[in-house]
């Protein structure tokens, strides 16, 4: 008898509450995922990680004090188990230089985001590379993961 796969753990990295509510209310449908905590900066983030050892870090790209990418360069170097996904309203093409090298397993567009997308991701994140990962996702028609909040500049 084989025990279950332990539930892996997410931690939630961004400064803008809506955006932070909204991933909760899809880990709540995801018993497959767990929430580990919330950080909202990068600096913050990599103290959790240390407390909190999670699976999963979503880690939004623009934030005061440090930004993602940094803190995901950071988080990757002392954790190499820790898996990253980053996450912005930046479109593919556009993301900043540091972005595919910063250690990240994976983008995704804040307005792509749901309970399928993250399933997906997850479950292709040790065998498909980052550019690959974001060649797969850009083409999703804009309402396929579409987070439920009241206004679009919520998400930025």
């Amino acid at each position: 008898m084989t025990s279950p796969l332990p539930v892996p753990t997410v931690l939630i990295v961004d400064d803008q509450a809506p955006f932070r509510f909204a991933v909760k209310a899809v880990l709540r449908r995801l018993p497959c995922f767990q929430l580990a905590g919330e950080a909202k900066s990068g600096s913050e983030a990599i103290t959790l990680v240390d407390e909190v050892h999670p699976a999963l870090v979503l880690m939004d790209i623009n934030m005061p004090e440090m930004n993602g990418i940094e803190a995901t360069r950071r988080i990757v170097e002392a954790h190499p188990d820790v898996v990253v996904f980053l996450c912005s309203t930046h479109d593919v093409t556009d993301l900043p230089p540091g972005a595919p090298t910063s250690g990240a397993r994976a983008y995704i567009n804040k307005e792509h985001f749901g309970a399928d997308a993250l399933r997906q991701l997850w479950e292709n994140r040790t065998t498909t590379p980052f550019a690959t990962l974001l060649a797969a996702l850009a083409p999703l028609p804009r309402h396929a993961f579409r987070v439920a909040l009241t206004t679009r500049s919520a998400l930025s």
